[in-house]
């Protein structure tokens, strides 16, 4: 019999969309149905999932793009992910007594890179206008959307913090001083009206689409947006150092700044090209875990058995160890990223996987003959929490991330992970209804790491879109929200769909781990080694083998790791498209 699957994998001809929620992925539908391609359809999408999802990602985040157009039958990778203030240096951060960068509050953003990645995406490769893709997430803004659970839930943790510290934020946020409940409905005007006026001044100042979209671009960079971001750097904030700071950001380093489009790292396996963003993103640790992996007879083992989860982990954690070492803004440092996912390098490296698990210190590779740096600053092994009153805290680990993928009946093909821009990790600026990212802290604060902060560099982030070729013709998009445990979750998937033949829903239900053995991309860079969380799905006997191994098992709920959607398009022209269960709001649909 099949595996079971909480829902059937959506198949048809005409279009699919897969998104972390229900009204991103029927807005790129209908998009769609409209006339409009992929592209147009992920726009659009984004645009709502800032809306609806505002605690995984909004206006002042960020987001990496992988496409396939079928005009020119090439990759691609649109890098919207803004750089580091001019006035960002490691000395400007030690001077404030940080060894660390903090986590939240106005000191730790970067240039908000989201606007300007899709707005990119639509007008280097979508079709439709500016007003029309935009009128979806006006809408919701405008007139409101019933409240996930986990955004209400975010919503109320923040609430005390929000009175007491951010009441710009508690006026966005905050219905009758008090935090809206699950399923209520609940509007953004002040974004309605940021969106609202960005689109007027593009149609006043020009009847042509790409001229609109570019006058888009100078309104939010150089306009009204940024005027008011700047403005507001000047303010003293509290953040998860319990110390007011203002920010470093300035109107030149918004002025200055565009998304750019870039060729990604690639490389095959089992009759697949993996495409990736570079590494200003974690996304080459998925195929350097590929290249480890393709020297284990994977098919052969139970895909949610122990031996194969003990090899997996093991070579996560080698992999991401060179990402700890290794990775950083290409624009700044010297990536060995061509010998790291060489089969050569990769059989040194998995020689060092054995049958016990390593709980030692990270072990990364001397690619090159590179001598591998890593950050010296503290680990914590515990989550940082600031206390706000009666039990109440605002954590900057509540933090997550949005997903889309869509496929038309054109051949194109896109995967966007969006995020950043928190409401809980940053107070909302004065009159736009959105809040600025806090990217910076994934930077170290260490002179002379790949991934040290610089100005104008970017930092290593975690987010990771991907797209699969078969026989060089477009054939998988897919990604996850999760942060460090995004090119594991997606990992998992991508394995069970290649070599044991699930299709992409049972794949995505199927039991999930990861690892959390190397230091997390965000503040407060914990690290926990030898440490493995397992949903309890894989079964009581799993779990005891691979204690015995060594590996130190959390065992999490049933359904808790993971929110992956994907779409996928045969050689037939027959479109498929899955989505997660968890969390009760990532949704697939297509015809």
């Amino acid at each position: 019999m099949p595996p079971f699957t909480t829902r059937p994998e959506i198949t048809g001809t005409f279009g699919m969309v897969a998104s972390t929620h229900w009204l991103a992925s029927q807005t790129g539908m209908a998009v769609l149905e409209r006339g409009g391609n992929a592209f147009d359809a992920a726009v659009a999408a984004g645009f709502v999932l800032q809306v609806v999802e505002p605690e995984l990602n909004g206006p002042g985040g960020e987001v990496p793009v992988m496409g396939w157009d079928s005009r020119w039958e090439r990759p691609f990778v649109v890098c919207g992910q803004g750089t580091a203030p001019a006035a960002a240096e490691p000395t400007t951060f030690r001077t404030l007594g940080h060894r660390l960068v903090p986590g939240t509050g106005l000191l730790p953003a970067c240039v908000p890179g989201a606007f300007d990645g899709w707005m990119t995406l639509l007008q280097r490769y979508g079709t439709m206008r500016l007003g029309d893709v935009l009128q979806y997430a006006v809408y919701y803004a405008s007139h409101g959307f019933s409240l996930a659970p986990a955004t209400a839930l975010a919503i109320d943790r923040a609430a005390p913090w929000f009175r007491a510290h951010w009441p710009t934020s508690a006026e966005v946020w905050l219905r009758n001083d008090g935090p809206p409940r699950s399923g209520s409905r609940i509007s953004n005007p002040q974004l309605a009206a940021t969106y609202r006026r960005i689109v007027h001044a593009a149609e006043m100042a020009s009847t042509d689409r790409d001229e609109q979209i570019d006058v888009a671009r100078r309104t939010f960079y150089e306009g009204f947006v940024a005027e008011a971001i700047a403005t507001f750097m000047t303010a003293e904030v509290m953040d998860s150092s319990m110390r007011r700071h203002r920010g470093l950001l300035s109107y030149a380093d918004l002025a200055g700044w565009r998304a750019t489009i870039e060729d990604p790292v690639t490389r095959d396996y089992h009759g697949y090209t993996v495409c990736k963003p570079g590494p200003w993103t974690q996304g080459p640790v998925f195929l350097q875990q590929l290249a480890l992996l393709d020297g284990f007879d994977l098919a052969t083992l139970d895909p949610a058995g122990p031996e194969l989860a003990h090899v997996v982990i093991e070579c996560a954690k080698l992999a991401f160890a060179d990402r700890e070492a290794f990775y950083g803004d290409p624009d700044f440092v010297d990536v060995p990223i061509t010998e790291l996912l060489t089969s050569r390098y990769a059989a040194a490296r998995r020689a060092l996987v054995g049958e016990a698990a390593d709980v030692g210190p990270l072990r990364p590779g001397y690619p090159a003959g590179r001598v591998p740096r890593l950050s010296g600053a503290p680990s914590s092994t515990t989550a940082f929490s600031t206390t706000v009153g009666r039990g109440s805290t605002l954590s900057n680990t509540e933090t997550d991330t949005s997903h889309v993928d869509v496929a038309d009946r054109h051949g194109n093909m896109v995967s966007a992970t969006p995020s950043g821009g928190w409401l809980q990790s940053s107070p909302a600026v004065p009159g736009l209804g959105f809040c600025l990212g806090t990217r910076a802290q994934t930077f170290w604060l260490d002179d002379g790491l790949p991934n040290t902060v610089a100005p104008g560099k970017r930092p290593r982030i975690t987010l990771s879109p991907s797209l699969v070729l078969r026989g060089g013709r477009p054939y998988l998009c897919f990604g996850t929200p999760g942060g460090d445990r995004q090119d594991q979750w997606s990992l998992l998937f991508f394995l069970r769909h290649v070599h044991h033949h699930m299709n992409l829903q049972e794949a995505i239900d199927a039991p999930t781990w990861h690892t959390t053995h190397f230091p997390s991309s965000s503040h407060p860079r914990h690290a926990e080694p030898g440490r493995v969380h397992m949903e309890d799905r894989v079964g009581d006997a799993v779990i005891a083998s691979l204690r015995r191994r060594g590996h130190d098992i959390v065992v999490d709920g049933p359904w808790s790791l993971g929110r992956l959607t994907a779409v996928s398009r045969a050689a037939d022209d027959m479109l498929r498209a899955g989505a997660d269960p968890r969390t009760m709001r990532s949704y697939a649909c297509g015809r």
